[in-house]
């Protein structure tokens, strides 16, 4: 499964309903299982995002799926980055991986 950063801030509806129900968190979690992904770790953050959640997911496409569905419902924006592990990034640079010469 690749793995992915979601950087998400909520809008005024999304501070509400966080504030009325904060199990709410745990249950888009298990949405996005539902949805054929997996929230492997989960930050609330202090800056320009309120959360951080590193994902994996098997595709883009489901990873988008998972962006659209979320950012549709208006309590959130996101910002969505893939990751590469550090190990495969430098296996790919020295030509070792996937990508390299």
């Amino acid at each position: 499964m690749a793995t992915y950063i979601m950087l998400s801030t909520l809008t005024d509806d999304g501070r509400k309903t966080l504030k009325s129900r904060p199990e709410r968190l745990k249950e888009v979690n298990k949405e996005v299982e539902s949805m054929g992904a997996r929230v492997t770790a989960q930050f609330a953050v202090m800056g320009g995002y309120d959360f951080v959640n590193i994902i994996e997911a098997p595709t883009n496409e489901v990873m988008a799926r998972i962006t659209v569905e979320l950012g549709s419902r208006g309590s959130i924006q996101i910002t969505t980055l893939p990751a590469i592990e550090i190990d495969d990034f430098v296996a790919m640079l020295t030509g070792d991986g996937p990508g390299g010469d």
